[in-house]
């Protein structure tokens, strides 16, 4: 396999039975295998993920004292800013060569729920940056609504097994800038090779290469993709879900050529979180005697927080 497999979100949604197997065994077996899928037909418009990137761009040409001041502390970095070399890769001291955003979930049916999660940090410098940013948000949880859709189906359960879960969940949308780098980096990457914590990541196309993934061979692949798809991938607690079924691969962003070290890079995934209070409990249908269960009960929040632990953000 020399890239990811590609997918049509649009066979999924068609009406048509044939279709929509096709495309849940397609994405199921392609999690089995790699772990990442490239997924036209979903529900970003060009025309958003644009503005988002334009209004993001402005943010990081922010002076540096303006950008620190929207980042809040004692909150792990799960709102607002987080500045330059903060986070690090699970076992990596070094930290990653980038900043950025969080956008978090707006509930507006579950005022107890709403009293859980940080406030949006509303940027004043930027006009329509949290405005933008809350659209896109909505409309990739739109898509991974449907996904996991597909992947409950893959995996024998009720279709709409993860709705309630990820209705008001705790995912956040992470515009990231990756800036120029001036000075040969001693151990530090863009970011280290890394399983993503949540159930799946849904990334828009970034600004430049440097995306790779590891194949079950041990191979690093370099991730490709058209401007109108969308990289998806699984996170590590959709595979200690089904217990290993399904599978978090490992991936990471290298540096660029020493002849593009000028260049900024940007991206932004959005990491689908369901609700702290899911049980990630090894799926019954997903243990047997050739594969016995291989985590213990914990809930999604009691594994975040013991993640952002090890990332340094708490």
């Amino acid at each position: 396999m020399k890239n990811i497999p590609s997918v049509d979100l649009s066979d999924f949604l068609s009406g048509d039975e044939e279709r929509k197997q096709k495309f849940v065994k397609e994405i199921g077996q392609a999690y089995e295998e790699i772990g990442f899928v490239a997924l036209r037909g979903h529900f970003l418009s060009d025309e958003l993920s644009e503005k988002l990137y334009d209004k993001i761009k402005a943010f990081y040409n922010l002076p540096t004292d303006v950008k620190k001041s929207y980042e809040i502390e004692g909150i792990g970095g799960q709102r607002g800013y987080t500045s330059f070399g903060k986070e690090s890769a699970k076992g990596f001291d070094e930290g990653d060569l980038k900043e950025f955003w969080h956008f978090g979930q707006e509930v507006d049916d579950d005022d107890e729920l709403k009293a859980q999660y940080p406030d949006n940090v509303i940027v004043k410098e930027v006009e329509g940056f949290n405005e933008t940013g809350n659209e896109v948000y909505k409309q990739l949880e739109k898509t991974a609504t449907y996904v996991l859709r597909a992947l409950a189906l893959y995996v024998g359960l009720e279709e709409t097994y993860f709705d309630k879960f990820v209705h008001n969940g705790n995912s956040i949308l992470r515009p990231i800038h990756y800036p120029p780098i001036t000075s040969e980096p001693k151990n530090a990457v863009r970011a280290a090779e890394h399983g993503d914590i949540n159930l799946i990541t849904l990334l828009m196309g970034a600004s430049a290469a440097g995306l790779q993934v590891q194949n079950k061979q041990g191979e690093w692949i370099s991730v490709t993709a058209l401007p109108e798809q969308l990289v998806i991938n699984v996170g590590d607690m959709l595979q200690r879900l089904t217990n290993n079924k399904l599978r978090s691969t490992i991936h990471r962003v290298v540096n660029p050529p020493r002849e593009e070290w000028g260049e900024s890079r940007f991206s932004i995934p959005f990491f689908t979180h369901p609700k702290s209070d899911m049980p990630l409990n090894c799926l019954e249908n997903c243990i047997d005697e050739k594969h016995p269960k291989l985590y213990e009960d914990c809930t999604a929040g009691e594994f975040l927080n013991e993640r952002l632990r090890e990332l340094g953000l708490m």
